[in-house]
């Protein structure tokens, strides 16, 4: 982990994940907190070393990737904690998420891991969208949904750190079906953020971007071909196919390569999210056939 200087008050700590950090005076603000302690251990080891500050903790969304550092921190340092509303309760409670991925079934043992269920956190606040402070630093914190269910982004000191609203070029290309719970939350936050003033941006996978206007244009072009991939797989199949047709189709056509469980729960998720764009769109409809979730073209009919 790299600690990178934007501005006078704001940094990046350059990873796998990025953690956001922000000081002013005698406070200091990480925003997220990684994967592991492992990552933990050295941005502490980094701040204490730079004797810079750490007060609070600022979460962006509920994943493990996002958080998994947090409970290592509380255990070291008296930090504030503060997560948005929804998302805190995955926090608390962090087999939520194995038990959504795996659809509200208890997970399998092989889904019980860092990834995917981090060590339960303690939250001190509940926040959601608008503008605060924290002891005089001003806080507009911007829900971005779409990635993740009620995602908050925080713009402190003219730099949004935007959590996982958008990815760094080499993440989309390593990851192909980019994870998201709803495709369509996720074009809207991203063509909101391309009317919002403050351009400079630390993504949660990928570089701080001066000037993120083109890599969130990349995102929406992305997506889009994904929404079109899927669309050609259902017009393809006129008499409709099952759910996890859909998800094979769409594996296949993007190579990918995927035999965990704990991985495949991901992208049957995200090919889900693009999914329900296309329903909303009255493009493809979604009916129960032979006892299975069936995927079949629209047909717009006629009076």
């Amino acid at each position: 982990m790299k600690l990178i200087r934007i501005n006078h008050h704001c940094y990046y700590f350059q990873g796998a994940v990025n953690i956001g950090y922000v000081c002013d005076g005698e406070v200091g603000i990480l925003i997220d907190a990684g994967l592991d302690q492992g990552a933990m251990r050295k941005v502490l080891n980094q701040l204490d070393q730079e004797r810079l500050p750490l007060t609070h903790l600022l979460i962006t969304h509920a994943h493990a990737d996002h958080y998994g550092g947090a409970a290592y921190l509380q255990n070291k340092r008296n930090i504030y904690t503060m997560a948005p509303v929804l998302e805190e309760a995955i926090l608390r409670n962090p087999v939520l998420e194995p038990i959504y991925l795996f659809q509200g079934n208890w997970p399998t043992l092989d889904m019980r891991n860092k990834f995917l269920e981090g060590e339960a956190i303690r939250i001190d606040e509940v926040v959601s969208e608008g503008v605060w402070d924290i002891q005089g630093i001003q806080i507009n914190s911007i829900a971005l949904p779409g990635h993740s269910y009620y995602q908050l982004g925080y713009q402190i000191h003219d730099v949004l750190y935007a959590g996982d609203a958008f990815f760094g070029r080499e993440t989309l290309q390593k990851h192909k079906i980019p994870y998201l719970v709803d495709a369509d939350q996720t074009l809207q936050t991203l063509k909101c953020l391309l009317e919002w003033p403050v351009k400079r941006a630390v993504p949660g996978h990928g570089a701080y971007e001066e000037d993120a206007e083109e890599l969130i244009r990349q995102n929406i072009a992305w997506h889009q071909r994904v929404l079109e991939s899927m669309e050609d797989v259902i017009k393809n199949a006129p008499d409709g196919l099952s759910h996890e047709q859909l998800v094979r189709e769409m594996c296949t056509r993007w190579e990918i390569e995927t035999s965990r469980l704990s991985s495949w729960v991901l992208y049957r998720t995200a090919i889900t999210g693009y999914l329900l764009k296309l329903v909303k769109d009255e493009k493809a409809v979604l009916s129960i056939q032979r006892h299975a979730l069936w995927i079949a073209p629209y047909e717009k009919r006629t009076v």
